[in-house]
């Protein structure tokens, strides 16, 4: 018995299965600090050694950011796959939010959203694990950061795309509006459940007052989940968010 709660406490993986996730919005690799730095990224990220990322207001090509392909080099600096998704042309190039994953992608969709003050999208992949969950879908998230009216009908947009989803949907990123917002109980409303315990504000990376950063889902089987934002001051003007989702069987402790 001794044996066996030793190898729990060193080896979670093998009792239970889990999913980490990442979402952070990169503000292009520019940090706090006026410095842009997609390593200073990579490394933040690289620390919670996630399965799955959401980034927004990624650069592709745009002259501001040196005119590359940020998604790839993340990517590349990380050993993960990504896939991109373009809200418009800008300076030269194009600019939008990324997804990298660790696991393989199976297929991508775009659902286009209702047009604020900038276009706007959300990127789906769909992702087939041979472990916990299975065959899942990964949504990142960006919605317009001016009027909840029109955030409201971008989630009613959203759910619309979504629709005949069989298998669990993850949704992650910056939803632009706080936990009791309209546009957010509409999510709860239709099933979706935030992952979200003992909460910090996410914006602005120096001295957040205000959380509008999230993961939900639905359709996942039973399971534990430990969410934190990562106290990351510099690297981009929001804070990093991330979560470890466990499965819930009968070998699975709750994460401490």
């Amino acid at each position: 018995m001794r044996i066996f709660i030793f190898l729990t406490l060193i080896f979670p993986s093998l009792i239970a299965d889990e999913l980490r996730l990442v979402a952070y919005n990169i503000h292009h690799g520019e940090g706090m600090d006026g410095k842009l730095d997609l390593e200073r990224i990579a490394r933040v990220i690289a620390a919670e050694k996630p399965d799955l990322v959401a980034l927004q207001e990624v650069d592709k090509g745009c002259k501001r950011s040196g005119s590359i392909d940020q998604a790839a080099k993340l990517a590349k600096l990380l050993k993960m796959d990504h896939r991109f998704g373009k809200f418009m042309d800008y300076q030269g190039g194009e600019y939008g939010m990324a997804i990298l994953s660790r696991l393989p992608i199976e297929g991508t969709v775009v659902h286009k959203l209702p047009e604020g003050v900038e276009p706007r999208i959300a990127l789906e992949v769909l992702v087939k694990s041979t472990r916990w969950p299975g065959k899942f879908s990964f949504v990142g998230i960006h919605n317009d950061w001016m009027n909840e009216a029109l955030r409201v009908e971008q989630i009613k947009a959203l759910q619309v795309g979504l629709k005949g989803r069989d298998y669990p949907v993850i949704l992650a990123g910056d939803f632009n509006a706080k936990p009791k917002s309209d546009s957010l109980m509409k999510l709860e409303k239709n099933g979706w459940e935030m992952l979200r315990e003992g909460r910090k504000n996410t914006w602005s990376a120096s001295r957040p007052t205000v959380e509008i950063d999230f993961f939900f889902s639905k359709g996942l089987p039973a399971f534990w989940f430990k969410d934190s934002v990562i106290a990351e001051k510099v690297a981009s003007d929001h804070r990093p968010i991330s979560v470890v989702i466990t499965a819930n069987n009968k070998k699975s402790t709750k994460p401490e």
